[in-house]
């Protein structure tokens, strides 16, 4: 079976982020170019950009679409299609902060899909921990590693999300004085970091002021207008990285501010290339 065909396959949520990746490199396509790119029929393309339209992704044209910026600062992307955009970056981003932990470290993970892929290389490295997380796909991963402590603090699930958000998980946090804090977020504008829902902001609050050093871990993308609600400021940040694709005014203002920024290099991973 050539590429082509296999491609055809692709469950939905990937098929889609791939179309953003396009989009996002390009800036607009037509259907007959999507289509000749991931290897399916026009009409499935269609289906697609329908539905990225429909969510707020994208703005159709004239036999094609064109990509654009949220236009609503409580926009959030789909749980489904979150861990497929720009994968290479986040994986980047993950392995090196996988660096930044040593053997015993209690460690507050948010529910992020970067941060996600900081659990996936920490647990490469072997190392003893104590985690505590909101996210129940990083609980469920830890689970299994015989040297890691897990430690799920309670909350409601978030309808359509796999994290816990609320009490009693945001008070028990509260007692915690952890080592690190490893966090995503869902915009940085200057020096401002802000997040898309009132909960999920409170419950990251708490993790930031309940850890010694607190990370951040945004991918270029993140580099944009802020969403509906403050999160906090880049002085309470220890360090963040990114990939080398974060805008140079973006980077130069959290230096100004006199915080690390540590870029790593983007993947030079062929366009189209499905996500393992």
């Amino acid at each position: 079976m050539d590429q082509a065909s296999k491609r055809i396959d692709i469950v939905p949520s990937k098929r889609r982020a791939l179309i953003l990746e396009h989009l996002r490199i390009n800036g607009a396509a037509s259907i007959q170019e999507l289509a000749d790119t991931l290897g399916g029929s026009q009409s499935t393309v269609r289906r697609d950009l329908e539905h990225l339209v429909e969510k707020g992704y994208l703005e159709r044209t004239h036999g094609g679409a064109h990509l654009i910026q949220p236009m609503r600062a409580t926009f959030e992307r789909e749980t489904s299609l979150v861990a497929h955009l720009l994968h290479a970056e986040k994986l980047a981003i993950g392995r090196e902060a996988a660096l930044r932990l040593s053997p015993r470290d209690s460690v507050i993970f948010d529910s992020s899909s970067t941060v996600m892929e900081v659990v996936r290389a920490a647990a490469d490295r072997d190392l003893p921990l104590t985690i505590v997380t909101n996210s129940l796909e990083i609980a469920d991963f830890a689970a299994d590693i015989k040297s890691w402590r897990v430690i799920l603090p309670g909350g409601t699930i978030r309808l359509g999300h796999r994290y816990l958000v609320g009490e009693p998980g945001e008070s028990f946090i509260r007692t915690l004085h952890a080592d690190l804090c490893m966090s995503g977020a869902s915009a940085v504008t200057g020096t401002l970091i802000t997040e898309t829902t009132l909960e999920l902001a409170s419950l990251k609050r708490a993790m930031i002021a309940s850890a010694r050093r607190t990370i951040l871990l945004v991918d270029s993308s993140k580099f944009a207008p802020p969403g509906f609600c403050t999160l906090c400021d880049i002085s309470e940040i220890d360090e963040v990285i990114t990939d080398d694709r974060a805008p140079e005014d973006a980077v130069n203002a959290l230096r100004a501010a006199e915080r690390i920024v540590t870029l790593v290099p983007n993947p030079k991973t062929p366009k189209f290339e499905t996500p393992s």
